[in-house]
């Protein structure tokens, strides 16, 4: 089966529960999944009802596809989000960003809980991701492309939207707090970085750490969609910190503290592309 005939397969699993065409596609990392319960008028969907979407099986990753109202606009929200480390293949780690996009999503605000490697930032903080480094080793493109779906070589010059980075900034001004700003690096997983890889990326230019995006920005930008990045800072990156040791029970309970505030600064995005 080709990727487009397994998007349209996936398509008909979803468009069986509704017909809504969303324009807003949200993926949601750990402990951030919330939001999609603030979605008016919601249609969940489990993954295991979707041809093609693995189960996500990470503690904070619900494992739904949900689609609903948020100020106006109509959103398509995965819950949990499949990664390398578990097995899964490239193409089946993007493949939910992908078919958001093929239900007609132009826009996708992607998100993650990240270590924080810049200087500035401070766990609980919202960080906009400006560029991004991938060093998966991975890439969602390798293989024969199809031209319909995207082209061979894609430009990654401007990869995240400067629009959509303006609209982050200015609704957490409104909403009293300050967006701070960085390069996402994208790693493997699932150990957590040394601190001697830690200082290497901050070398290269890294904001942020995290085992996830990456990938999926590269198939969002092949596909053509407009992306604004956020990375929720649920813990200072390894070396940098206090902590001895580095638990995903810790970056669950950071990211659920910070929810409040991702939760209305998404809000107040939304309303602005309304």
């Amino acid at each position: 089966m080709t990727l487009r005939d397994a998007l349209r397969a996936a398509a008909e699993d979803v468009r069986a529960h509704t017909d809504r065409v969303p324009k807003v596609a949200l993926v949601l990392g750990s402990g951030l999944g919330a939001f999609a319960d603030t979605l008016e008028d919601a249609v969940v969907v489990p993954y295991e009802q979707i041809r093609g979407i693995p189960q996500a099986k990470v503690a904070g990753h619900a494992g739904n596809l949900v689609i609903g109202r948020k100020e106006g606009v109509e959103c398509v929200a995965m819950q949990g989000r499949n990664h390398l480390y578990e097995g899964h293949s490239p193409d089946d780690v993007v493949f939910g960003l992908r078919l958001m996009i093929h239900l007609g999503a132009e826009y996708v605000l992607i998100t993650n809980a990240a270590g924080g490697i810049g200087a500035d930032l401070e766990v609980g903080d919202l960080m906009v991701i400006t560029d991004q480094i991938n060093l998966t080793g991975q890439n969602p493109l390798i293989g024969p492309n199809d031209d319909e779906l995207g082209p061979r070589f894609v430009d990654m010059t401007q990869t995240y939207d400067l629009e959509l980075a303006g609209l982050a900034e200015k609704s957490a001004e409104e909403l009293g707090f300050a967006m701070k700003h960085g390069v996402y690096v994208g790693v493997l997983g699932p150990s957590y970085e040394t601190p001697a890889e830690i200082r290497y990326f901050q070398q290269i230019g890294g904001g942020s750490v995290g085992m996830s995006t990456v990938l999926e920005v590269i198939a969002a930008r092949h596909m053509g969609a407009r992306i604004l990045g956020i990375s929720c800072i649920t813990n200072k990156a390894s070396g940098l910190g206090d902590e001895e040791t580095l638990t995903h029970e810790e970056v669950q309970e950071n990211a659920a503290e910070a929810r409040g505030r991702f939760v209305s600064l998404l809000g107040g995005i939304l309303a602005k592309l309304a």
